[in-house]
């Protein structure tokens, strides 16, 4: 921030750089305040930081959207993760085209609004919601002035499909690729994510216990990558049973040679060769924790255990479970309400 200086008449100046000429003069703002006090100095300084700031704003409006996306992935490449680097840029091309020439100043909440309209006929609640978000965080930037009220689509409860014990015993007796048995072995009873597997390696043991520290993860140029884990809630240490150890005690480097694609690839082919109803290999991490809640293991463990954040997931999935058991319950319910009601009561 720019300091005022005290004239020789008492005044207060403070100057602020405007521009470069094309001859690479460098060239100032001049504001006054003839109050002599300190209050005065400090008015000076005002009107120089509100010029400052009101030249910064008219600066960011002459970009185009498309411009301070760029921009705005670029000034945070070193904080945000390889995967959602590479999110926003396919966001950008596949859904955010016909903003990418607009400039930030003609962008308004109204054409926003229309534009999620559009995307909600299309799109999943949850895409819109992530298109929306990424349009959001561009502009409080660029444009931290304009308020965005924009009315998203109401949310869809996904549809799970949590595998049961005998779904991953039958799974289990049709395998026959020790990578993808190891790889079943760690999501079931991690219960670790794709990316963990593909990341652990020997040196991560110590006993039965795992570091979870590394994940591998498709970068921006489709190249496998090794990055941290997910969140600071993935670095964790899992113990895992001997069962699963004996797999694994032998090997060095890398505990499972698949790539994270290939591991959802072969899934899909087992789960078809076993003749289960279709879920996806991430299932076998939501069977882990909805088997370990059955169990009474508090949720404070189910969380720490899995890399879990926030227990937002885990209710998802109990209530997935509940509803699969609901006519069980509604039988146990009615059935107390009409021996209940059966019995007979006698008025004085």
């Amino acid at each position: 921030m720019a300091t005022a200086k005290k004239l020789p008449s008492g005044s207060w100046r403070c100057q602020v750089y405007d521009y470069t000429d094309e001859n690479g003069k460098r060239h100032y703002k001049s504001f006054t305040s003839t109050d002599q006090s300190t209050k005065g100095k400090r008015e000076a300084e005002r009107m120089a930081a509100d010029y400052a700031a009101e030249k910064e704003l008219r600066s960011h409006c002459t970009l185009t959207f498309g411009e301070a996306f760029d921009n705005y992935v670029k000034d945070r490449a070193s904080v945000l993760a390889v995967s959602t680097i590479r999110e926003y840029k396919r966001t950008k091309r596949a859904d955010l085209s016909e903003f990418d020439k607009m400039k930030i100043e003609n962008i308004t909440p109204e054409l926003i609004q229309e534009f999620i309209n559009r995307k909600a006929r299309e799109k999943s609640p949850k895409t819109v919601k992530n298109i929306h978000g990424i349009i959001s965080a561009v502009l409080k930037v660029y444009r931290p002035e304009m308020a965005l009220n924009t009315a998203l689509p109401q949310k869809v409860p996904p549809k799970l499909y949590i595998p049961t014990d005998e779904d991953v015993k039958t799974l289990l007796n049709h395998i026959d690729d020790e990578d993808m048995m190891i790889a079943v072995l760690l999501a079931a009873f991690g219960p670790l994510r794709r990316s963990e597997i593909c990341g652990l390696e020997d040196t991560d043991f110590n006993g039965n216990i795992a570091h979870i520290q590394r994940a591998v993860v498709l970068d921006e140029n489709k190249q496998w990558v090794d990055k941290t884990t997910k969140s600071v809630a993935g670095n964790r240490y899992v113990p895992f049973p001997d069962f699963v150890m004996d797999r694994i005690r032998d090997r060095k480097g890398r505990i499972v040679h698949l790539k994270p694609n290939q591991i959802s690839d072969r899934f899909i082919d087992l789960v078809a060769r076993s003749g289960l109803p279709r879920f996806r290999f991430h299932d076998l991490r939501h069977y882990c924790a909805s088997i370990q809640h059955a169990l009474g293991v508090p949720d404070a463990y189910i969380m720490q255990r899995g890399g879990w954040g926030s227990d937002a997931v885990l209710k998802q999935v109990y209530r997935h479970t509940l509803s699969d058991q609901s006519e069980t319950l509604n039988h146990v319910i009615n059935d107390h309400f009409s021996n209940l009601c059966n019995t007979k009561y006698h008025t004085k």
